[in-house]
């Protein structure tokens, strides 16, 4: 598609790229504002959250509650206050050369928009393990979602690999349909929260492979094994298994970003930003699990994404005190 093929729209004040937990608690903080505001996203709002089965750990909620029902009710409530959802996905964000043109580009498929501010809250997805087999058979036994994925392996047995919050969740998640669920971790003990290994040790259905890492996926159509490598003392084994979930964790996920990029990214690929959220870029702000930081949770990315939409409004109205001058 061309250049030329795209509309130019009105200028907004603020775009949001991303509608995970930190793109909608900033929409629903701008629009409440009336500032003139675009969430862009290219699938279902929620993000992450929206594939996480009982999110235990949110405020206000002693008995958990689904991460869909959740994260739909973030997205009404986003509306409510007249937040504009666009349904697009985001390629790439620059800004103008000159002085006098310095908004941001955001080019979508469809479109190319503009904006004062821009707060990208595109989030992160799963890493994958990089070994022989996993393109291969994505979609054929190889999953990175158990909520999306756990009813298709009623009865099988199945390798979970990590050792994580996710990881674990995930597997006892995963008991649900899988006749046995064995952990594939390569250290000797976990870094999930206690609460969940305690959960997870009790569980008759659960078994862990400790000290292992996978080699390889194999079979034919479908998966039925994996080579496992034990990396204390370098034995290789064959294991027959149905399917394989990978939790290794998060790479980040963001649009290109032009002659931005230098300027804000970090060698893992995160963007930095200070206390308020802004970059180093003036009135460019990111939060939620694309922003570098050590903590990844619905919670904080609600607290960043508030944060952000504040500053981004102080942003804008130090911009129009400029004009007005």
């Amino acid at each position: 598609m061309n250049k030329q093929d795209l509309k130019h729209n009105d200028i907004y004040e603020t775009i949001i790229v991303g509608g995970g937990p930190a793109g909608l608690t900033a929409g629903i903080y701008l629009s409440r504002s009336r500032i003139n505001v675009l969430l862009l996203e290219k699938g279902l709002p929620g993000g992450q959250a929206i594939l996480t089965e009982v999110i235990e750990n949110y405020p206000g909620f002693p008995e958990g509650i689904l991460g869909p029902d959740l994260m739909q009710r973030f997205e009404k409530q986003a509306r409510g206050f007249g937040l504009e959802i666009t349904n697009d996905t985001v390629l790439e964000i620059d800004q103008g050369d000159k002085e006098e043109e310095k908004h941001f580009q955001v080019k979508t498929n469809t479109n190319i928009f503009q904006s004062k501010s821009i707060i990208i809250a595109s989030g992160a997805q799963a890493s994958q393990l990089g070994v022989p087999g996993e393109d291969k058979f994505r979609g054929r036994g190889v999953s990175y979602c158990a909520t999306c994925d756990g009813a298709f392996f009623r009865g099988k047995e199945i390798i979970v690999v990590g050792g994580g919050d996710a990881a674990i969740e995930e597997s006892l998640f995963l008991t649900k349909f899988a006749s046995k669920v064995h952990v594939v971790h390569r250290r000797g003990e976990l870094r999930a929260a206690k609460i969940l290994q305690e959960r997870a040790f009790a569980n008759p259905k659960i078994n862990f492979i400790w000290h292992s890492i996978v080699r390889e996926i194999k079979g034919n159509d479908q998966v039925e094994a994996v080579q496992l490598k034990n990396v204390t003392n370098e034995q290789e084994i064959i294991f027959p298994c149905q399917g394989v979930f990978i939790f290794t964790g998060y790479s980040p996920t963001h649009p290109s970003l032009g002659s931005l990029k230098d300027k804000i990214i970090n060698e893992k690929g995160y963007i930095l930003t200070d206390e308020c959220m802004m970059t180093a870029v003036e009135g460019m702000f990111a939060c939620g699990d694309v922003r570098a930081k050590v903590l990844r949770q619905v919670v904080t990315a609600c607290g960043e994404g508030a944060s952000a939409a504040f500053f981004a409004e102080k942003y804008l109205e130090y911009l129009s005190s400029k004009e007005s001058e």
